[in-house]
């Protein structure tokens, strides 16, 4: 039996601004009012990254906006966010990250079965050479696929 993944938010600036070398899975720590908000799609990923201290890896920026029957209970919509990764993977990511001048993106959040999780990414920034060079080889590939649809017809 396969769990179901329902993606509820995904980062496209993330694609657009870096080079995204690996990608994994975590667990988020979240209050209840912020799981009821986020499966309205209440949240927003685009400002957000995530830092590695003393041991424990983190999100930050990442907006999820209060759940409106939530009152009290509600948590502030940037708060930071403790991430749940293994031991010996935050070590490893900590060390690329301090090493290589790489950065940890949130790239997409979603249930994967009940339960939140949120795929990050190791990423290395792009130059504006770069973008553009993403831009042109897109614009040349929807101009191929352009020309073969009408060549099919």
């Amino acid at each position: 039996m396969r769990e179901t993944v329902k993606i509820i938010a995904k980062n496209n600036k993330a694609y657009h601004d870096y080079f995204i070398e690996e990608k994994y899975e975590t667990g988020i720590e979240l209050a209840g009012t912020e799981v009821k908000s986020i499966r309205l799609g209440n949240i927003n990923l685009k400002d957000s990254f995530c830092l590695i201290k003393d041991g424990e890896i983190s999100v930050l920026g990442m907006h999820i906006s209060p759940y409106e029957k939530g009152n009290i209970f509600n948590k502030d919509p940037r708060r930071t966010r403790r991430l749940l990764m293994h031991k010996r993977e935050i070590m490893r990511l900590f060390g690329r990250i301090k090493q290589d001048g790489y950065s940890l993106i949130p790239l997409s959040v979603y249930f994967k079965g009940p339960r939140v999780k949120l795929e990050i990414g190791l990423a290395k920034g792009k130059k504006l050479y770069d973008k553009r060079q993403s831009a042109a080889r897109r614009d040349a590939k929807r101009e191929i696929d352009r020309a073969m649809k009408t060549r099919t017809r």
